[in-house]
């Protein structure tokens, strides 16, 4: 199956409660298909939706001055999403929980535009802060286009399971940091290393 055409009008707006269903949908069809090995298979086909549509349900449902969840939407339906949250850590600065894009939707600026968002809406609130997410070791894909904007690829840690229920995870994946000193240098496309 080929990529679907890319929708005619973008669109990006920040996250609502009542968009928890759809996000939820995305982020658990973006781990079915990028996940598969480092979390259970029982998990994947089994109750992710569910697991997700609570997660998404409960931090959209209450304002959060520190996070940014930015969609992007085409043709009436969620194509990508972003969900960052400012000041996590005391080196590495904000952290960027989320970044998925549908299948289909790939290669075509969209998770470039959530990243320079995001960053830009972080910048805003928190001049010269670091951004920083982790993103699993088998997802080469991912790391290159990470590295492609900039980051820097400077930790190795185990994953933690979903929901801290260790059955979810099959085996032992590892994930690693990717950094940025200043997330408003993204914004400007010259992260610096």
């Amino acid at each position: 199956m080929g990529a679907q055409p890319q929708p005619a009008n973008i669109s990006f707006r920040d996250a609502r409660a009542a968009d928890a269903q759809a996000v939820a949908e995305l982020h658990a069809d973006s781990w079915r298909r990028s996940y598969r090995g480092a979390y259970a298979d029982s998990f994947l086909d089994g109750d992710v939706v569910a697991d997700r549509v609570a997660v998404w349900s409960d931090r959209l449902a209450v304002e959060d001055v520190d996070r940014v969840t930015i969609l992007a939407e085409g043709d009436g339906l969620l194509v990508g999403f972003a969900n960052a949250y400012r000041a996590r850590d005391p080196e590495w600065g904000a952290l960027l929980e989320n970044l998925h894009v549908r299948e289909g939707h790939r290669r075509g600026g969209i998770g470039r535009e959530l990243m320079e968002r995001t960053a830009a809406a972080l910048a805003a609130r928190a001049p010269r802060e670091g951004l920083y997410l982790w993103v699993l070791e088998q997802n080469s894909a991912a790391q290159q286009f990470y590295g492609a904007l900039g980051g820097v690829c400077t930790e190795r840690a185990a994953v933690e399971p979903p929901g801290g229920v260790a059955g979810r995870l099959a085996g032992t994946p590892s994930k690693l940091r990717f950094a940025w000193r200043d997330a408003g240098a993204l914004v400007a496309g010259t992260a610096r290393r």
